[in-house]
């Protein structure tokens, strides 16, 4: 999703693409929706008692959203990306107040070591340092405050209906700043209008995945695994826009990949020594 909206970026504003990212996602939200017959269950059982703290977590998503896009069009993107995956890191502090988690001396261990490695490739003391740099921090924050706040919403909720709350909300709200701000240029090509479909279809598919697992797992548990896309990204952004930032990114990204493999690593532990207990 993030290569489609860094290779539409020159053409169409962030504001405009996180609209459509937000209309097109809520489309996925639907089809769930429909299949699984809720929308036969009237409109008394698609009213959620939290829907206040549901509609705010679009806009917690919206504004990640537009830390984001407005991220790859002027960063590298796979520093962009290294720096995004300290969201698995944010989901460990917001743990603590929100959820009540116990975080120990690993997990702590594991946060400075992450924080260390984004400062590293931030580089806040360089003569070229930019705040630029520091919006797919932002973008990893909210992200990760939207993803804890799921498991304070009742589990009798659905994850369609509540990920239709937040998507309503961030399609709205993005709308509404759109219109009053840049306005909408259009979609300028058939191309285009494909590209945009895929990156709304993916982002709300994704984002469906994301709740069924984190209301399934404690997020501080299921963050680490967001590591494995590193490679991924590093790839994409050399293949498909020529980038390969390995000054910039090394050894930052190592302090961040450990700092959630440690976590990966001690939580294996932890759940490996309860099995042999309860044996």
């Amino acid at each position: 999703m993030s290569v489609i909206i860094k290779s539409l970026l020159p053409r169409y504003e962030v504001l405009e693409l996180s609209a459509y990212r937000n209309v097109v996602g809520m489309i996925p939200a639907l089809i769930l929706m429909w299949w699984t017959g809720e929308f036969k269950l009237g409109h008394k059982n698609l009213w959620i008692r939290q829907w206040k703290f549901a509609l705010s977590r679009g806009l917690m998503v919206t504004i990640a959203q537009i830390c984001w896009y407005a991220s790859l069009g002027t960063s590298a993107f796979a520093l962009v990306a290294a720096l995004g995956y300290t969201m698995s890191l944010f989901v460990v502090l917001f743990s603590i107040p929100l959820l009540g988690e116990r975080v120990g001396l690993w997990r702590s261990t594991a946060v400075l070591l992450g924080f260390g490695g984004a400062m590293l490739i931030v580089q806040p003391t360089a003569d070229s340092f930019s705040l630029w740099a520091m919006l797919p921090l932002c973008a990893a924050a909210f992200y990760a405050l939207s993803i804890v706040t799921v498991r304070m919403i009742d589990r009798n909720v659905s994850n369609s209906l509540l990920y239709m709350y937040s998507a309503v909300a961030a399609a709205v709200g993005n709308l509404v700043v759109v219109f009053v701000s840049t306005g909408f240029a259009g979609i300028e090509t058939m191309q285009d209008a494909g590209l945009i479909t895929i990156m709304g279809l993916m982002g709300g598919c994704g984002v469906i995945c994301m709740l069924i697992s984190v209301r399934m797992a404690e997020p501080s548990l299921l963050a680490p695994f967001n590591y494995f896309g590193l490679i991924s990204a590093f790839t994409m952004g050399w293949i498909v826009f020529g980038e390969a930032p390995i000054d910039r990114l090394f050894p930052g990204v190592l302090l961040i990949v450990g700092g959630g493999a440690l976590v990966l690593w001690r939580e294996s532990r932890a759940v490996s020594g309860n099995k042999k207990r309860m044996k």
